[in-house]
């Protein structure tokens, strides 16, 4: 929970980027962020959302670290070159957008990474936002060795019908089935992507499939809401959620 450490405590974090394997054997740019002290600790990685591996990325690994946690995010838009975030997040959309493989690949190495480190409890988890949320969601369907996943609106798990595209060829939502791991699922009720509903949508196949799930679904906020550089954060419903997700951690990897 949010200030609930206590100040008699050591508190201490290494933060830096790394490069691991990820898909393919590519060599890949990830932001590590790992408390110092004694362990071990749960692990979570984090995957970038749509404006790409940037600063708000790297702030939310050190903010779990703070909370116990050891964070890697991997910089799923390598291929596309480096430079600012918005420069790269451009090329990528150009390019059609990254490949759900290959950011599968990246996500597989570092659940890897995580897990054959020192300090590592054994236990890892998954979050995203935004299309960081779609690839959570498809992660926790479809790879190995995930206790928790959480989903931070992520547009595009339910598709529009229009049918996918060589980087989106599967919907999410039809891998429901084979969901592996608890699912903690966070919305805005002004959201356009996902549409109210279209995480109604969502719910009903999780039901069907007696999933272990739990969405909280908050009013006045739409996509984005924990993004306090943007006009669409909301400060009441961002942090209810931030702490409802760090409940939900350290409750399956704790």
């Amino acid at each position: 929970m949010w200030n609930s450490f206590d100040t008699g405590k050591y508190s201490g974090m290494i933060a830096e980027t790394i490069r691991i394997k990820g898909h393919n054997g590519d060599y890949i740019t990830a932001y590590h962020s790992r408390p110092i002290g004694d362990g071990p600790f749960p692990s979570i990685v984090l995957i970038p959302h749509m404006p790409g591996w940037d600063e708000y990325c790297f702030e939310t690994a050190r903010r779990f670290t703070q909370h116990g946690y050891s964070v890697i995010c991997p910089n799923i838009y390598e291929r596309f070159g480096h430079g600012t975030p918005t420069e790269v997040a451009k090329r990528m959309m150009e390019a059609g957008g990254v490949y759900d493989e290959s950011v599968m690949g990246d996500c597989d190495a570092s659940l890897s990474f995580l897990r054959n480190q020192a300090g590592s409890n054994g236990k890892t988890g998954v979050i995203g936002m935004c299309s960081g949320g779609r690839h959570t969601f498809l992660a926790a369907c479809t790879l190995d060795n995930i206790d928790a996943a959480v989903d931070c609106w992520g547009g595009g798990v339910v598709g529009d019908g229009k049918g996918g595209t060589p980087q989106r060829p599967v919907e999410p939502i039809k891998y429901t089935e084979k969901l592996s791991c608890p699912l903690l699922g966070i919305f805005g009720n002004d959201d356009r992507s996902p549409t109210k509903e279209q995480v109604d949508i969502l719910e009903e196949e999780l039901k069907k499939y007696n999933k272990d799930y739990t969405f909280y679904r908050y009013d006045g906020a739409g996509h984005g809401f924990w993004y306090y550089d943007k006009p669409m954060y909301r400060q009441e419903q961002a942090m209810d959620s931030w702490n409802k997700c760090i409940e939900f951690f350290d409750k399956h990897l704790k």
